[in-house]
């Protein structure tokens, strides 16, 4: 393995396990096995090491969301769809999705708050576009699109931290129950 990725990797693995904010350059360094200028070198400074983590995983992240959230007239089958992917996202990159929940909830004004936001806003805007879309087919949807797209992120990053956490599992029963309680209150 290069030193790019195992720094890549170490990283991830110590702000995921410990948060960004309490990991200093020197403990990535000394995880990696590399030196401080190697660090530099690659990635320029800390907050450059975090972007480029979001960027390595999080490509994929957002991508997976974009396509699960196509919607092609079949809510139910359209949110099924995206669920499954947020549940493999978890299980595939468990420390990615636990950073990535961490930040979600990081003070605004910090710089791993400011980094993280473009990938958020793309998730959102990924679903909240899908329940526009929807509402074409189900008209008292019609205005709600943004409420939805947040409370259908909040209970599926809800799921996938106690998924994180080991205090369940993801599987299709839990995506049954989860969108059959999720369906029931947006169809009211």
């Amino acid at each position: 393995m290069d030193n790019r990725t195992r720094i890549l990797q170490e990283a991830l693995r110590l702000f995921s396990n410990r948060g960004y904010e309490a990991v200093g350059v020197q403990e990535i360094c000394e995880a990696a096995e590399i030196t401080k200028p190697t660090l530099y070198h690659y990635f320029g400074n800390k907050i450059g090491l975090l972007e480029a983590i979001l960027h390595h995983w999080g490509v994929d992240f957002d991508q997976r969301v974009s396509v699960a959230a196509e919607y092609h007239g079949d809510l139910p089958l359209t949110l099924n769809r995206l669920v499954k992917a947020f549940f493999e996202l978890a299980a595939l990159h468990p420390e990615f999705y636990r950073l990535q929940l961490a930040l979600w909830f990081a003070p605004p004004e910090s710089e791993a708050g400011k980094t993280i936001l473009p990938s958020l806003k793309r998730q959102h805007d990924s679903i909240e576009a899908l329940f526009r879309k929807a509402a074409d087919d189900h008209g008292n949807m019609r205005g709600r699109d943004r409420i939805y797209a947040i409370s259908f992120l909040g209970l599926v990053n809800s799921y996938a931290a106690i998924f994180l956490n080991n205090l369940t599992q993801l599987d299709d029963e839990l995506c049954f129950r989860i969108l059959h309680h999720f369906m029931h209150g947006i169809y009211s």
